[in-house]
């Protein structure tokens, strides 16, 4: 099967975006994991597939894979990259689209700068929705992990974090904690594992160790994940730019109930086509 794709990134979150609209496309775990190769394949963190809509309110459906193959909820800096790459491809004239995730609707818009605003709805705090089993929903949750107790702020995005404060992230122990909170038995669903320094009230720098693809260079969740922790423990101040180690994100969040809104660059690096 030839398919033609387009290689995007968003803040150095890398992407094989699929036009599902104009031709049919069903992949494999095997095929998605050849995709994401990055020896043997075009490489990704994720795809991200285009889809008619199923919702009546929605103008596409959007579907994200991770490297491993595995289906997931959302995606931050991929929505930015879902908004330009349809507004390129010309399957829609809208700079503001309605957008259907497994998880509800979102709203990416396409700023006059080139950036890409997207609402990512309002964070999820109770354990039994993220899922978190036996936690509380406060901000500072202990988490026991090769044998100490970390300190994690829990919530969802639309898909599951464990984000807590180190006070240096160059140092923070990523790569040996990052796998073992992805797994760890109290995230049913495994969840992304975030880093984060705080520098000042409205800024930080962070990391995130994300389920089936290792760390990445940025993840748009995660970041709003963190700021969100991070003002939950009155340690920030909306909005917060966050750098991660691909770039700058901005997020704004009012609190409460409010919706999360994740702004950020989504860059086409180049398009070409594959026979899987």
């Amino acid at each position: 099967m030839l398919l033609n794709f387009t290689k995007m990134h968003g803040a150095g979150n890398d992407f094989v975006m699929l036009d599902g609209v104009r031709q049919n496309i069903e992949l494999s775990p095997e095929q998605l994991r050849l995709l994401a190769d990055r020896h043997f394949g075009v490489g990704c963190d994720q795809i991200l597939l285009v889809e008619p809509a199923e919702n009546k309110d929605a103008d596409f459906r959007y579907r994200i894979f991770n490297a491993d193959g595995g289906e997931v909820e959302q995606c931050g800096n991929g929505a930015r990259c879902f908004m330009r790459f349809v507004h390129d491809q010309k399957l829609t004239s809208k700079r503001e689209i309605m957008v259907e995730t497994s998880c509800g609707l979102i709203s990416p818009r396409l700023e006059q700068d080139g950036r890409v605003t997207v609402n990512m709805g309002a964070p999820i705090f109770e354990p039994a929705r993220i899922p978190f089993d036996g936690g509380s929903g406060a901000a500072g949750e202990p988490l026991e992990v090769a044998g100490e107790t970390l300190r994690i702020s829990a919530l969802s995005m639309g898909n599951p974090h464990a984000v807590q404060v180190v006070d240096d992230i160059e140092r923070a122990p990523v790569k040996e904690l990052g796998p073992l909170i992805e797994h760890h038995p109290r995230f049913p669903k495994r969840v992304n594992a975030g880093f984060m320094q705080v520098m000042d009230r409205h800024s930080v720098r962070l990391r995130v160790y994300e389920r089936g693809a290792g760390e990445t260079l940025s993840c748009g969740t995660g970041a709003c994940a963190a700021v969100v922790a991070g003002i939950r423990r009155g340690l920030l101040d909306s909005p917060v730019n966050v750098a991660t180690r691909g770039g700058m994100l901005t997020i704004i969040w009012g609190g409460d109930v409010s919706p999360v809104l994740l702004t950020g660059p989504a860059i086409t690096v180049f398009t070409g086509e594959i026979n899987i």
